[in-house]
C-alpha cells in the first residue's frame, strides 16, 4: 500500500469503473461492483487489489497471486488463478498505469502560502536558511541544517544532525540521522517507469519511497529516484559522489562507495562494502555481492559474485579484462603490451 504521507488515496472504486478507465474488457456479470482499494505487483497483491501480468518471468507470481483482478492479454487469460478476475486488454501494463493513476495522487504543495507549513514538525536547534520551503506534515530532527532554497516535500522525515544543501529537492523520502546531501541533489522524484500503448508512451505511477539510512552522503546534483512500488534504499554509511544516478527500486548495502557519474538502473541489488569506479554503469535487475569492486567505466550486464573485481564493457572478471586489453594492444599496435 503506498504511504499515505506521500500519496492521497482516491479509492475505493468499483472494478467496472477501473476497467472502463483502463480500457480493458468489463468484468463478467455480477462482478462489476466488486470493490478495489489498491493496485500492487502480483507478488504483493492482496484481496481488493488490482494487478497486471505481461511477462512470462512472473508466471509463478501470477499462479500464486491473491489479487482480486488482473489485467492480462487474451492469450494468457486462462492462466489467471481461481478467485482472480481476468480483465482482458492488449496493453496490461498500460491499463495498470491508468488504474493506478486513478487510485492514487502524489501529495503536492497545493496553495501553501508559508515557507514552513504550519503542520510541519521542526525540532529545536534546526537552522532553516532563507528561501527554503517545507511542506505539510514534514518532520525535521534536532540540529539539522536546511540550506537556501531547499525544498522539503509533504510528509518527508529528516533525522537529527543532517545537512541539506542549497537548492536540493527532497520528496517521498525518509532520512535517518547524520545524512549529508550536497547542493542540487534531487531525492525522491519519479523513477523512469514508462510503458508503450496505442496512444504512445505513458508514465507508470511511481508509488514507492526513498529510504536514506544513518550516515549516508549524497553528492551534488545526484538523483535518487523513488521506488515504483517498493522502496529505493541506501544503506548506512554509504557514500555517493556528485552526478550519480540511482534508479527506482535500487537497494544499496552499507558502506558502499560510488564515484562520480555512476549509474545504477532499476532494481539493482548491491551488497555491503561494494565500490564503484567513476562512470560505471549497471544494467537493470543485476545483483552485486558483498565486497565486490566495479572498475571505472565498466558496463555491468550480469551478476557479480561477492568479493570479485570486474571491468570492461560488457564487464567480465578483472583478470580476464586485463588479458583482453593486453591482447588488443598487441594485435592493434604491433607491439607487445607492457
Amino acid at each position: 500500500m503506498p504511504d499515505t504521507r506521500f500519496f492521497d488515496d482516491l479509492g475505493p472504486l468499483s472494478l467496472g469503473e477501473l476497467a472502463r478507465i483502463a480500457g480493458s474488457t468489463a468484468p463478467t456479470a455480477g462482478l462489476t461492483d466488486t470493490v478495489i482499494t489498491a493496485v500492487a505487483p502480483l507478488d504483493r497483491a492482496t484481496a481488493g487489489t488490482l494487478s497486471f501480468y505481461s511477462d512470462r518471468r512472473y508466471l509463478a507470481d501470477l499462479a500464486a497471486t491473491a489479487a482480486t483482478a488482473c489485467f492480462i492479454t487474451q492469450a494468457n487469460a486462462d492462466k489467471v488463478p481461481a478467485g482472480c478476475v481476468a480483465l482482458v486488454t492488449a496493453e496490461p501494463q498500460a491499463a495498470y498505469a491508468r488504474a493506478a493513476g486513478r487510485l492514487y495522487r502524489p501529495r503536492g504543495f497545493g496553495d501553501q502560502a508559508q515557507a514552513v507549513h504550519p503542520s510541519a514538525v521542526i525540532e529545536p536547534e534546526v537552522a532553516i536558511a532563507v528561501g527554503a520551503v517545507i511542506g505539510a506534515d514534514a518532520r525535521v530532527g534536532r540540529g539539522t541544517v536546511i540550506g537556501p532554497n531547499a525544498v522539503i516535500g509533504p510528509g518527508v522525515a529528516i533525522g537529527r544532525g543532517c545537512i541539506i544543501g542549497a537548492n536540493t529537492s527532497i520528496s517521498f523520502a525518509l532520512l535517518g540521522d547524520n545524512v549529508r546531501i550536497a547542493a542540487g541533489a534531487v531525492i525522491g522524484e519519479a523513477g523512469f517507469g514508462v510503458t508503450g500503448s496505442t496512444a504512445g508512451a505513458i508514465d507508470i505511477p511511481q508509488l514507492g519511497r526513498v529510504i536514506l539510512q544513518d550516515g549516508v552522503s549524497i553528492g551534488a546534483n545526484t538523483s535518487v529516484d523513488r521506488g515504483a512500488y517498493d522502496d529505493t534504499v541506501i544503506g548506512e554509511n554509504t557514500k555517493i559522489d556528485n552526478q550519480v544516478q540511482i534508479a527506482h527500486n535500487v537497494r544499496l548495502g552499507r558502506s558502499c562507495v560510488l564515484a562520480g557519474h555512476v549509474g545504477l538502473s532499476g532494481s539493482v541489488i548491491v551488497g555491503d562494502g561494494v565500490r564503484f569506479g567513476g562512470r560505471a554503469g549497471i544494467a537493470d535487475h543485476v545483483n552485486i555481492g558483498d565486497g565486490a569492486q566495479v572498475m571505472a567505466a565498466a558496463g555491468v550486464m550480469r551478476d557479480i559474485p561477492a568479493g570479485e573485481t570486474w571491468g570492461g564493457v560488457p564487464a567480465v572478471p578483472g583478470r580476464q579484462f586485463m588479458r583482453q586489453t593486453a591482447w588488443l594492444l598487441r594485435n592493434t599496435s604491433g607491439k607487445r603490451a607492457e
